[in-house]
């Protein structure tokens, strides 16, 4: 793990009890930031509803000032009562289609983010994925308290555990298949400054609008990975940080679609590197694979991180080897010509 991915680990890392309403709503007021909370949604009609409440009770019709002066459900297709849910706990809710209508629009994730990004106004913006079984409101003052509290942080991601639910138990750390065999041995090999991020592909993260606005969104599941290696670009390293939210549960996806979702991803990826397969401003890639289990206190977040070497060592073809050939000479079978 190279120095810019131990620094975060160490300086950029937090736990969402770190950061106290009182303290937020301060800042908040001192910088005259406004704050602009999106939840895109798909068919999550029974788990939408309580995250609104949950929102609107803490942090918008609680005594005292906002910390969230707007709460946004940008539904991107529903076939179910998402909307309905959504508006009777107190969310404002618009379709896809509504935002942008020059555009026409295209299914994906990315794709109902950016055109809620379009539809909000917040100076930060805080996403929350409207599936979560565990919303708890500690996700928006610990996503939010970097933001408010030092202006050289621009993006904050999410940190948690995800168990995995399934016939025989549950897997304390199942949750994470694509970001374990996909996102961070791609991180890890061409963006090794980012091995320190935990859950590189959170779907609870904050950013200000003002670095949104200069980034590209992938329509589809790429959208994560490709907003996280495009703020290191633009902003560098040390305008991330990571705040541990605890665990998170949400549905899971079947294998076939899981697959879907590491394509899209592996295309996010190469898409951001030259012919040659190097990083257009890098030509060096790692030779190493960070990772993290939450086993003790090595971390601010609690988790205990291990680097393995995966440098891919490789052997050259034998018969370029000259004590191989020379081996080779006198050992020839019955019927066999000289090798050349």
């Amino acid at each position: 793990m190279d120095a810019a991915a131990r620094e975060m680990l160490r300086e950029r890392t937090s736990r969402s009890g770190d950061w106290m309403l009182a303290d937020l709503l301060r800042a908040k007021a001192d910088r005259q930031l406004s704050v602009s909370v999106i939840l895109p949604a798909q068919n999550e009609e029974s788990t939408v509803g309580p995250i609104v409440e949950a929102i609107r009770g803490s942090f918008i019709d609680a005594p005292g000032s906002p910390l969230v002066d707007e709460l946004l459900v940008l539904d991107s297709g529903s076939t179910d009562s998402t909307a309905a849910v959504a508006t009777r706990a107190g969310a404002r809710v618009t379709h896809r289609d509504e935002v942008l209508p020059r555009i026409p629009t295209v299914s994906g994730k990315g794709e109902a983010m950016w055109r809620a990004l379009a539809a909000t106004s917040g100076d930060l913006v805080v996403f929350v994925d409207a599936d979560l079984r565990s919303f708890n409101p500690s996700y928006i003052t610990g996503l939010l308290g970097p933001l408010l509290t030092n202006p050289g942080i621009h993006l904050v991601k999410a940190v948690y555990e995800r168990p995995l639910h399934h016939e025989g138990g549950v897997s304390a750390a199942g949750g994470g298949r694509v970001t374990e065999l996909v996102a961070r041995p791609l991180l890890n090999l061409y963006w090794p400054s980012l091995a320190g991020v935990i859950q590189p592909l959170a779907g609870e993260y904050a950013a200000r609008r003002g670095l949104l606005e200069q980034l590209p969104f992938p329509c589809g599941y790429g959208v994560e990975f490709a907003l996280l290696v495009d703020t290191a670009e633009t902003v560098g390293v040390g305008g991330i940080a990571q705040v541990d939210l605890g665990v998170r549960l949400h549905r899971h996806h079947q294998d076939l679609r899981l697959g879907r979702m590491s394509a899209e991803i592996l295309q996010t990826a190469w898409s951001r590197l030259d012919s040659a397969g190097h990083l257009r401003r890098d030509a060096g890639i790692g030779t190493t694979l960070s990772q993290f289990e939450q086993t003790g206190a090595a971390t601010a977040a609690g988790y205990t991180v291990t680097t393995h070497d995966v440098a891919g060592l490789e052997r050259p073809p034998l018969r370029t080897v000259p004590e191989y050939r020379a081996s080779r000479v006198p050992r020839l079978l019955p019927g066999r010509s000289q090798p050349t």
